[in-house]
């Protein structure tokens, strides 16, 4: 499925959850890895807020680009955020994904 980019360069963005590693399986505890780096994944909940709007949002980071340490209230940027939508199982959405996160806005 094809994804798109997100242009976030005017917006405030915020860390909300810290990093937990993103699980293929809940019931094995199997992590995630990334297709391209082999890298683990990671979600880290963002709270993006523009033109007087903010929203929550699970993003799914490897491990390699998400610095230790991040906690809520951190101010980061994001870089290469991309949308895509999904289908599973009668289940559909937005999985959100980006090359890294670093702190400081």
């Amino acid at each position: 499925m094809p994804s798109f980019k997100i242009d976030v360069s005017t917006a405030v963005v915020f860390v909300a959850t810290p990093p937990t590693p993103k699980l293929v399986s809940k019931q094995t505890g199997e992590i995630a890895m990334d297709r391209e780096t082999g890298a683990p994944l990671a979600t880290v909940g963002l709270l993006i807020s523009d033109d007087g709007e903010g929203n929550l949002y699970q993003v799914t980071v490897p491990s390699t680009g998400v610095p230790e340490n991040l906690t809520p209230g951190t101010p980061v940027t994001v870089i290469g955020l991309k949308a895509r939508d999904w289908e599973r199982d009668n289940r559909h959405g937005i999985a959100f994904r980006a090359v890294a996160i670093t702190a400081g806005a």
